[in-house]
């Protein structure tokens, strides 16, 4: 009963922010946990390619922007908060990706697919649309806007977020 009994005698400020102080912990896990889920969803769909959605998030990225410098990947891509180096490696001992000395200067290295990284895009393009595909039948347009705008405010100025205005620009 005296447990109850603070609750119900606990100044009105504090009853507020407690409340408060749930919706934005409540909040935090939801993007945390809807991430892992995204994440687990689409590891799944990759298994069949033997790739990680980090490594297909690099080779989307190449496909659309090749060549790109080791930092340009890593300024577009939010899989990987650090240097993609470890993953690009993998990418390139596998075959996927290939580096290539710039034709002006020879110290900088440029990022493209090999013929082998080109032959499984329209498999990983599959494995994104089908991404898409679940979350458009979970969620309609307005709910998605409305998704995008918060979840976008929340990243405005980190890496993350230059990251995907770069690559997903909005016109507002």
């Amino acid at each position: 009963m005296a447990s109850s009994q603070a609750v119900v005698d606990a100044p009105p400020g504090e009853a507020q922010f407690a409340a408060r102080g749930r919706d934005d912990t409540e909040l935090r896990y939801l993007v945390l946990a809807a991430q892992r889920e995204g994440a687990r969803y689409m590891a799944g769909l990759l298994k069949s390619l033997s790739l990680t959605p980090a490594q297909a998030e690099i080779l989307l990225v190449l496909s659309q922007r090749a060549p790109l410098t080791l930092a340009e990947v890593g300024r577009l891509i939010v899989c990987e908060s650090h240097s993609p180096s470890r993953i690009v490696d993998t990418l390139v001992k596998r075959g996927l990706v290939s580096r290539e000395p710039g034709q002006i200067d020879r110290r900088v290295v440029y990022l493209g697919l090999t013929p082998h990284g080109e032959d499984l895009l329209p498999e990983l393009r599959e494995v994104d649309m089908g991404v898409d595909a679940m979350i458009a039948s979970t969620l309609g347009p307005d709910e998605k806007g409305v998704m995008i705008r918060a979840l976008r405010k929340i990243i405005d100025g980190t890496a993350s977020g230059t990251a995907l205005t770069v690559r997903f620009p909005r016109h507002s």
